[in-house]
Formats: structure tokens, sequence, C-alpha cells
């Protein structure tokens, strides 16, 4: 039998070991899928995802009957009020026989409240809830997508009204376009076809899962303020529709089974049982946002960790890769990068290339475009910008004012053995500037002996080009 430390080194090397690039397609694909299998399971054992969830789950007890009743009221203008209670009973169907309680007193809730009783302050308490709801989904989605900036105001409160004012009539005409399809004579007929009925009874069943998955999808694409591709965020769907159905179906057996909590919890049972089945489901919606982003940013599998640690050694060199595509970009005219191209090109995360190019633009170096998303041009000419200055910005980034090198009591031994490294830093340096690092790539012209063929390119262009 193996040991758990001869296990670890195995997955370490046919996982983490190798270069997923150089694999075959299938092997490639396993590695990939392995890879984000451990890195979702990392966030989610980590606890983060948890606390996201439970914070979730208050926010949701608290928002829900002012969310259904801002989206029955427009409904209601729309004549298709009547799917609300159906919907949510198909929302709670995990819950078994508990789920006509729950729906019917929901209900109960969004009929007792009057729009006309409540007033202009308590309908903008209203819908201040609603948005506040709406509001911390994003920044749980931010989080699994390791955005740190939300939205701007004016941007949220537009699409925040987009989603409470059109996303139910979307749903539920939807909805009812299916069934009403389904209803069809000339679907019926078709049943009655043994081959076509197989089809047409296997596409009925797997309908709740094609609806939940286009319904993740559309909020891992919606939500999150970041540019979400639609392959990822259909992965990241899939996954979390597979999870939602089958933890659902897991979670009626429960309920059945047990009859311990309404002996512990008495009146109290459904409520807990219900608080339950919503951090299960907030689980899985961030569970799914967590495989969409590490299918959407592979390079973040490179680390088992989550949050990757730079050494200064690293730091120096991001800079100066940064700069150098950064500089080449700016020469060749139109070729600007963003902060997501640069650390591809890095090979590195996108949060920690962010952390460089932040301090790069707080030294003067870079600035942005106004373009979205924003690019990085030199602040100044190239020449201006010495690759001296550009490696102490750097190091002294996370020097705050509290705290430099300079507040520190003097050492004149190690004050002077680093005036003397600093030095010789500049002097092997010499006057080189940006410009020379970004036309460092170009291909040094050299004689060759007529006759001659000179295949071999100048090792320096390789290395830089590569």
């Amino acid at each position: 039998m193996l040991e758990h430390k001869q296990l670890r080194d195995l997955a370490i090397r046919y996982v983490w070991g190798v270069d997923a690039s150089t694999l075959p397609y299938w092997r490639r694909t396993l590695v990939v899928t392995l890879r984000i299998t451990y890195a979702a399971g990392r966030d989610l054992f980590a606890g983060q995802l948890t606390l996201q969830a439970m914070s979730l789950v208050y926010t949701t007890l608290l928002s829900l009957v002012p969310l259904i009743a801002v989206s029955f009221s427009v409904l209601k203008g729309f004549g298709v009020h009547n799917q609300v209670e159906p919907f949510l009973l198909g929302v709670l169907e995990p819950l078994g026989e508990r789920k006509l309680e729950i729906a019917s007193r929901i209900i109960g809730f969004v009929d007792n409240v009057r729009v006309g009783v409540l007033g202009g302050l308590g309908l903008g308490l209203l819908v201040y809830t609603v948005i506040s709801l709406i509001q911390k989904i994003e920044q749980a989605f931010n989080y699994a997508w390791r955005v740190h900036s939300p939205r701007p105001f004016a941007e949220r409160f537009s699409k925040y009204l987009s989603v409470i004012v059109i996303g139910p009539l979307l749903v539920f005409s939807a909805l009812g376009t299916t069934a009403s399809v389904m209803s069809m004579a000339f679907i019926q007929r078709m049943r009655d076809i043994e081959a076509v009925g197989l089809v047409v009874d296997t596409g009925t069943k797997m309908l709740p899962y094609v609806l939940i998955i286009a319904a993740f999808a559309f909020v891992y694409v919606f939500v999150p303020n970041t540019r979400v591709r639609l392959r990822s965020a259909l992965v990241g769907a899939l996954v979390a529709g597979v999870l939602w159905q089958t933890v659902g179906w897991g979670f009626a057996s429960f309920v059945v089974a047990s009859t311990n909590f309404t002996a512990i919890y008495s009146g109290f049972a459904i409520l807990v049982v219900f608080m339950i089945w919503l951090y299960l489901a907030w689980v899985i919606l961030l569970i799914g946002a967590s495989i969409a982003f590490y299918h959407q940013h592979p390079e973040h599998l490179a680390s088992r960790r989550r949050e990757l640690q730079l050494s200064a050694r690293l730091k120096e060199r991001l800079a100066l890769v940064a700069a150098y595509f950064i500089a080449r970009g700016y020469l060749e005219q139109g070729t600007l990068l963003s902060a997501e191209e640069l650390a591809r090109k890095a090979g590195v995360p996108q949060e920690s290339m962010e952390s460089i190019l932040g301090a790069l633009l707080r030294g003067g170096v870079l600035t942005l475009t106004r373009d979205e998303p924003p690019r990085y041009v030199p602040a100044r000419s190239l020449e201006s910008i010495s690759l001296k200055s550009l490696l102490d910005i750097v190091r002294s980034a996370e020097e705050t004012g509290s705290l430099s090198a300079v507040d520190l009591p003097a050492q004149r031994p190690v004050d002077e053995f680093l005036d003397t490294v600093d030095a010789a830093l500049a002097e092997a340096l010499g006057r080189r500037t940006l410009r020379d690092l970004a036309r460092s790539h170009e291909p040094t012209l050299r004689s060759v002996d007529p006759g001659q063929e000179d295949t071999e390119a100048p090792s320096g262009a390789g290395r830089a080009g590569a």
C-alpha cells in the first residue's frame, strides 16, 4: 500500500510537475481537469467560499420576499404572475413535502406587501433591499474571480435594475413558451411514435438540467465585474447544474428520511431545513463560478496555492517583463496590452501582475488608457525611464509611509554594504533605459561570408522573442 506521502509525491509529479501544453489532448484534458478540481476544492475547504455562502443565506432571507414582490409586480403587468408559485415550487423541490408550506408562506408574505400603503420611503427601502441582495451576490462572485473593485455606482444601478425588471420576465416567458410548445398537438402526435416519443421524453427529462445550466451561465457572465467568456461560463454552469440536481435529489432523500428536525426544532424545523438548502444552493453556485474562473485563467493553476507569493527576485523580473512588452507595444504603434494580456505573456496570475503594474503606476512610469479594459502605456518618454529606476520602484513598492528603509535605525556596516550593492548595480546597468530594453529584441546585422548560409538567429533575439 502506498503511503500518504508517496501518493502526494505521485500527484505532484504527474499533475503539477508536467507542462500541460506539451501533452497529448486526452492527457492534457485529464491534467487540467484534475488541477481545476483541486483548485476549486482548495478554495472551498479554505473557508472563504463557505463564508460567502453563509453571508448570502442571511441576505437572501432578508431580501427574498421583497425580491419576489418586485418581480411579482413586474410580471403582473404582463399577465404572467400566476407562474411565480409553480416556479418557486420547482426551486424548492429538494425540500420534499415541506416545499408546499414554505412556498405558500412566501407567497402569503408577498400578497401582504401593499405598495400603495408603503409610501415613498417604504418603496425605496423595498427596492434597496433587493439591490443589496444583488450587490452582495456580485461581491461573492468578484471574490471567486479575484476582482477587487466593484462596478461604478451608475453602472451598478442600471444593471441591477435591468436584472430586477427584465430578468423575471425573460425567465417566465421562456418557461411559458416551453410549456406551450410541449403541449402543442403536433408534439403530442409525435410522442405517439415510439422512436420519436423516446427522444421527446428524454428531452423533457433533460429540460430542467438545460434550463438550470442556461440560468447559471447567464449569472456567471453577467454578475462578476469582469469579462467572462461564454465557454468558461458554460463549463462552470454545467458542473454547477449537475451538482444542483444531484445534491437536490440527495437533500430531498435526507429531508424525507430525517424526522429528528421536527422533534428538536418543532415549529422552526421548516426554517432550518430551508436555510440549509439555501446554503447548499449558494455553495454550488460559487463552486461553479470558481470552476469557470480557473477554466478561463489556467495560469492560476500553475501554483497549488490560491494566493501566489512573489519573491523579491520574481517581482523584479515581472516588472522588467511588463515594462518590456509595454514599451514594445508602444513603439510598434497599436499593440497596447491590458493587465490580463500582460499576465498571459508573463505566465503568472493576473492579480500578481496587477500588483507589479500598480507599483509602476504609482511610481510614475506607466499610465492607463481609457479603453475597456484599460491598457498600459509609458507615462513619459522611454529614454527618460532608466532600468535602475524600474528596479528601485519595485523594491520599495511595499514600503508604506509609516515604515520605510530610511526610518529604520542606522546600522553602518549593513548600510555601507547595501550602498555598495546598489552602486554596483547602477554601474552594471549604466545608462540603459527602457528604450534599450525594448529594442534589444531586434536582430543584430552580421557580415556573412559569400556562399555561406546563415540560418542561426542571434541568441538574444531568440530569448527575447520566446
